[in-house]
């Protein structure tokens, strides 16, 4: 099949690209009616999640508004917890949480690694229909949660403000908590594995908490897993590799060890200029970011304003060129996000990337 727009693959890889190619986390969701309305039919968002044909649907909802350069599965990062049993539920205003969390080397001993073509093979479905569906518009993006941040939810039994569960038992039980990390991790490779045999054409892991540990913990706990699966997930050779992407929140101090990774790409939040990122990382990966989500409350002038400042942030810092940037937020939209801001913010970017 042949892909029509391949910019992200080329930003990716570090090679020439007529623009700067743009994405957004979240970008299929609740600020658009269409989804709305599909999430009313489903009844809930797992229904829809485990429905392949309308998790399909749900992911070509943007696409159909915005000029994007890239599509991303419509799922959850926690559909592996809930494979291995921990049983994920939604409450309305509190977010997701699990009916068996782990909390002791005991109920960690008993977790495996779930079947991918069983217990996960609606994601998989989703992943084949969603790439029929593209037709070869754009790549498809698969993902996952990194192990910290499924660790987080499995342990805590949900958010939490504070993560006391798992921070203490990173101080009280470390074996067990790596015990824990390494299943995940285990789990995450093969998850990604099977989305990419599907036909995932990029690859992303969420290390949506690792922000909350401090440096040393961060480089015990979260760190060497990141580096473990940028290292093992078999993703093939040259132009034909699928692009591995490692996004954190709150990881701006460890850019120099994550550009060493393995992975292709880095995801950056908004506490960082991109141009500081970019000397970080010294040319050694692709940078993804970092647009403040908020940035889409403002006007429209004020949002083509923020784009330019941080593709200028980018070209500066990476030695007056553009390669290697995949503009995005620093982290997911919200509910209350106009469709007519976000369909600004991708055109400056196409408009002001191209000149």
């Amino acid at each position: 099949m042949t892909l029509h727009n391949d910019r992200i693959l080329r930003a990716l890889r570090r090679q020439p690209v007529d623009r700067t190619p743009v994405w957004l986390m979240r970008q299929a969701g609740r600020y658009l009616p269409e989804y709305r309305a599909s999430r009313k039919r489903a009844g809930s968002f797992l229904a829809m999640a485990k429905n392949p044909e309308l998790a399909c649907e749900v992911t070509l909802q943007p696409l159909a508004r915005f000029d994007l350069d890239a599509a991303i599965l419509f799922s959850d990062i926690l559909t592996i917890p809930d494979a291995m049993g921990l049983e994920l539920y939604f409450v309305e205003g509190e977010g997701p949480k699990f009916r068996h969390p782990v909390r002791d080397a005991a109920a960690i001993a008993k977790l495996g690694v779930p079947d991918m073509e069983g217990e996960l093979r609606y994601v998989m479905d989703a992943v084949r229909t969603i790439r029929r569906e593209l037709d070869g518009k754009v790549p498809l993006i698969g993902f996952s949660g990194s192990p910290w941040t499924l660790a987080c939810y499995m342990v805590e039994g949900g958010g939490s403000k504070d993560f006391a569960r798992i921070k203490a038992l990173a101080l009280n039980e470390p074996k067990a908590l790596h015990a824990l990390l390494s299943v995940n991790t285990d789990a995450v490779i093969a998850y990604l594995a099977a989305q990419r045999a599907a036909g995932a054409q990029v690859l992303q892991v969420f290390d949506t908490w690792g922000g909350v540990l401090s440096p040393a913990m961060y480089r015990e706990f979260s760190l060497p897993y990141l580096v473990r699966i940028a290292r093992e997930l078999e993703r093939g050779d040259g132009d034909d590799r699928t692009p591995l992407i490692l996004f954190g929140k709150g990881n701006a101090a460890y850019l120099p060890e994550l550009a060493d990774s393995g992975a292709e790409g880095v995801g950056v939040d908004w506490l960082i200029e991109l141009g500081d990122a970019a000397k970080r990382t010294a040319g050694k990966v692709a940078l993804q970011g970092n647009l403040d989500p908020a940035t889409l409350y403002g006007s429209p002038d004020a949002i083509r304003a923020e784009v330019r400042r941080a593709l200028d942030s980018y070209r500066d810092g990476n030695n007056g060129s553009r390669e290697g940037h995949v503009f995005n937020l620093g982290h997911g939209m919200s509910p209350d996000m106009d469709p007519e801001h976000v369909a600004v913010l991708v055109d400056e970017v196409h408009a002001y990337s191209a000149r």
